[in-house]
């Protein structure tokens, strides 16, 4: 629970920095969550607890099926972003910034894509590495 906690405030930390780098700085996982949760201005800390739930649930099951190591852990993470995209198609229909025109359609859009593959890859290894430590 507390490696997967860790790696989801990484991931967190490192939203900024990766956002300006693939050229969509307006884009959030935190914010994702917490303005599809509520709509109003105290979306951040409700949409950081829920991405910390998130990452701690997704690393306990990550440590009770075995996954150790790095590398099992960007596949893990990686594979649990490609099921989840098909989900931006409803994202796109209810989420708060999008049907206010401030974030544009986000399941074609490629530099989101690449955003959370990056994001996901930071999560892995976090708590691969973790896991590995663990041990």
């Amino acid at each position: 629970m507390i490696p997967g906690i860790a790696a989801a405030t990484v991931w967190a930390a490192a939203e900024p920095l990766v956002g300006r780098a693939l050229g969509v700085p307006w884009y959030s996982d935190v914010r994702l969550v917490g303005r599809t949760v509520t709509g109003r201005s105290f979306w951040w800390p409700l949409g950081l607890a829920v991405h910390l739930a998130n990452g701690a649930t997704f690393g306990a099951v990550f440590a009770k099926l075995g996954g150790r190591g790095w590398k099992q852990g960007v596949v893990a993470a990686e594979v649990e972003s490609v099921l989840l995209w098909p989900g931006m198609a409803v994202i796109d229909r209810v989420h708060a910034d999008r049907r206010s025109g401030e974030w544009p359609p986000l399941f074609l859009n490629g530099r989101v894509f690449a955003y959370e593959v990056v994001v996901h890859a930071i999560f892995g290894v976090v708590l691969g590495a973790l896991l590995s430590e663990a041990d």
